[in-house]
């Protein structure tokens, strides 16, 4: 790729070079109406939604340029300001993840490729493609300020992907391959993007949790949401028992129970942290009267904005 047109030096006289890119800067605030070009081809140290996203910042002037004039643009500043240290635990992430998408053998294929009518509840889809406040809010009921609840996921689809988790956890059991679980806090459960489901994610957030964010959390980013952890936990007598209080490091949270039989399991929500009281203790004035039933099947999704 070439960036020669904007890319061109000159010197200041005192044997100092510049760029000419210096006189391009990004916006303060996305342009909300912009569609992005696609990015989902790029093989880059970055996710392809981070492109997506940091193209709304763009200047005006660049907004009609090449694709590829576009990425050059980008990929320098988030090279400029990622740690080269981060970006090495990416690249052995991504090694770790191909070793696995190498070897494993998906029980449920049609997982791996989106498809909206199986994946979600008519009543959700409709809400989505008429994508206004007003549709979003005629299938949710908000129990408490900030904490919505309602149908997202066709049954059939939390069986196969229950389904496919456990296929999943028998071949690491056989192989006894080493896994990254989904947190420090969880012994049991699996990172969903670790055996392939990252562009199925990719797209659930960017197709049918930004439109919903975009409304209800816009003071947080919810429209630039450009990254994920999507993942599976167990609870039961003999995996985890108990998740204690813990602040999510999102933006914004979707769980699901995904099912089976079971009893007892509540989930609990106090509150948005400020940065000086993440870790804080928490207080029982605190807590929203609202429990939701969690299982051997809960699915956590968290939706990060650019940082």
């Amino acid at each position: 790729m070439s960036l020669d047109a904007h890319k061109k030096s000159s010197g200041n006289g005192n044997g100092v070079v510049m760029s000419t890119q210096v006189a391009h800067r990004l916006r303060l605030n996305p342009i909300t109406d912009h569609k992005p070009d696609s990015y989902e081809d790029l093989q880059s140290d970055f996710s392809p939604l981070l492109f997506s996203s940091l193209e709304r910042y763009l200047p005006p002037s660049m907004l009609n340029m090449s694709r590829e004039a576009k990425i050059q643009f980008m990929r320098d500043i988030l090279v400029r300001y990622s740690p080269e240290g981060e970006r090495t635990r990416i690249q052995k992430h991504r090694e770790y993840r191909q070793k696995i998408i190498s070897n494993y053998q998906p029980l449920h294929r049609e997982l791996y490729t989106m498809n909206a009518v199986n994946f979600f509840v008519p009543s959700f889809l409709k809400a989505i493609n008429e994508n206004t406040e007003e549709s979003f809010r005629s299938i949710l009921v908000e129990p408490t300020p900030g904490v919505y609840v309602f149908e997202m996921l066709q049954p059939s689809f939390c069986e196969m992907l229950m389904s496919e988790v456990e296929n999943f956890e028998r071949w690491v059991h056989e192989t006894k391959f080493r896994i990254m679980r989904p947190n420090t806090m969880n012994k049991y459960g699996a990172v969903l993007d670790d055996f392939g489901l990252e562009t199925v994610l990719d797209k659930w957030m960017d197709e049918y949790i930004r439109p919903m964010s975009k409304v209800f959390f816009p003071e947080v980013g919810g429209l630039t949401l450009d990254s994920h952890h999507g993942f599976v936990v167990e609870y039961g007598v003999d995996r985890d028992v108990e998740l204690g209080f813990h602040v999510d490091d999102s933006e914004v949270t979707l769980n699901v129970c995904l099912g089976k039989q079971f009893y007892g399991g509540e989930l609990f929500f106090r509150g948005v942290r400020c940065d000086k009281h993440v870790n804080s203790e928490t207080q029982p004035e605190f807590s929203f009267p609202r429990a939701e039933k969690i299982s051997e099947g809960f699915l956590q999704l968290v939706w990060r904005v650019p940082t």
